[in-house]
């Protein structure tokens, strides 16, 4: 049996409430129930890791705190198995610098990888956070989150082929049937913990954003009154090993003797047992056959979301460009009235020079902002027609295996016989 904890820990100091002292309930929490892996969000103080690292010193001697962006990305995990290997990969898209309110790309959202050896098991372990919604009717970030799904899926897929265990915990921000939820669940086949575990205690429909926690706004839950389900722990095995969720159970907003909850989201505890497996051979074409052509549609959907995104990015880069155009117009504007005076051989200049400066900063600052957003939107545009490409070649080579074409084999050059000897009717033929 491994058990696995998730929570986000909500740790923004001087805007989060009782920072500090919730930090120490988390630890005393960890210390008591010993789970064998930790892993954390919103970690954004090293200071708050090291707190961590040495209140848990005894409980889980091991741990990582995986650093990116400006303020970090506020990943961390501890855990009682030794820590082989460690990975992070920060995505390449995560909002807007200009909207400093919501604090996601100072953030440097990322995905972390830890490798551990559970006996004579090899187990990746992965603890992320997506992109907040913040807005469910206008979602300006869902492209970005749709991406960030795109390359997490991608990251586990390509890291995780000799593993026998994956695990993936983290917070989302997506409710179980988003895009980006069905796409990295169809394409890695990792498990809900939720939906296998044979035992459940906890929040209603397993809800770990909740209006009954005191730190929740209700009007930010709107339209889901009760609350939503964002935070995961989702897992698979291998050919050789087989994962059961045995039983998960979530805080429900209060905690006992103490006056407020660990964070406005709620902790996951999932209890999952590995077995020997040998997986069956009966049947697995028509399922996989299956599994392609549900994975064709959700991809396909994936790119219209993203191409969706590509246009607002190139709309806003031409905006850009024109501000930055008409800013540089009216700087060259004021040079020919600086030029008056000279050309006219001593004629008065015909502005009050204050106002003279101050329009020249107000140029010289527009033409700043608007080239800094011009190379911002420019990446972003990158950033979404590369992940757009991959997801049309994605779409195309599932196609091609559902049509039962094999897929392209390397191209043999045509071997020429020795003269006057004829070819073969062997030999490959152009």
């Amino acid at each position: 049996i491994v058990r696995i904890f998730s929570l986000n820990c909500w740790g923004i100091h001087y805007l989060s409430k009782h920072c500090s002292q919730r930090y120490a309930m988390i630890g005393d929490m960890l210390c008591k129930e010993e789970h064998d892996i930790v892993l954390l969000q919103e970690v954004w103080s090293e200071k708050d890791y090291l707190f961590l690292k040495k209140k848990l010193a005894c409980s889980h001697p091991h741990s990582h705190y995986f650093k990116s962006g400006v303020i970090g990305s506020g990943l961390a995990i501890f855990s009682k198995p030794r820590i082989h290997d460690t990975f992070l990969y920060r995505y390449s898209l995560n909002g807007y610098p200009y909207m400093a309110h919501h604090g996601d790309w100072f953030g440097g959202k990322a995905v972390g990888m830890a490798v551990f050896k559970l006996g004579s098991l090899i187990a990746n372990v992965y603890v992320t956070h997506l992109h907040a919604e913040y807005c469910r009717e206008k979602d300006s970030y869902l492209p970005h989150r749709v991406v960030q799904a795109w390359e997490l899926q991608q990251f586990i897929c390509h890291t995780s082929a000799g593993a026998d265990v994956v695990i993936l915990g983290g917070d989302l921000n997506m409710h179980p049937q988003d895009l980006g939820s069905r796409l990295l669940r169809s394409y890695t086949g990792l498990r809900d913990s939720y939906l296998e575990t044979a035992k459940f205690d906890g929040c209603e429909n397993g809800m770990t954003l909740i209006a009954n926690n005191p730190f929740i706004n209700k009007r930010e839950l709107s339209p889901f009154e009760n609350g939503i389900r964002i935070d995961y722990i989702l897992f698979k095995g291998s050919s050789k090993t087989e994962i059961y969720c045995d039983s998960m159970s979530t805080t429900k907003g209060s905690v006992p003797d103490h006056p407020f909850p660990y964070s406005d989201h709620e902790a996951l505890t999932s209890e999952l047992r590995l077995e020997s497996h040998t997986p069956p051979e009966i049947g697995r074409d028509t399922q996989s056959k299956d599994q392609d052509s549900a994975l064709v549609d959700i991809v396909t959907e994936a790119r219209t979301e993203v191409k969706v995104g590509l246009h607002w990015a190139e709309r806003m880069r031409y905006t850009a460009a024109r501000t930055g155009v008409m800013g540089l117009a009216l700087l060259f504007l004021e040079l020919a009235i600086a030029a008056v005076p000279w050309l006219a051989l001593g004629a008065e200049q015909p502005f009050p020079r204050t106002s003279f400066y101050l329009l020249a900063a107000l140029c010289f600052a527009i033409l700043l902002i608007t080239s800094l957003l011009y190379i911002f939107y420019t990446m972003e545009l990158k950033s979404l027609q590369g992940a757009e490409d991959q997801m049309r070649l994605a779409v195309g080579s599932l196609q091609e295996k559902l049509r039962g074409f094999p897929l392209a084999q390397p191209h043999k050059a045509m071997r020429r016989p020795p003269e006057g000897q004829e070819p073969s009717a062997f030999d490959p033929v152009e």
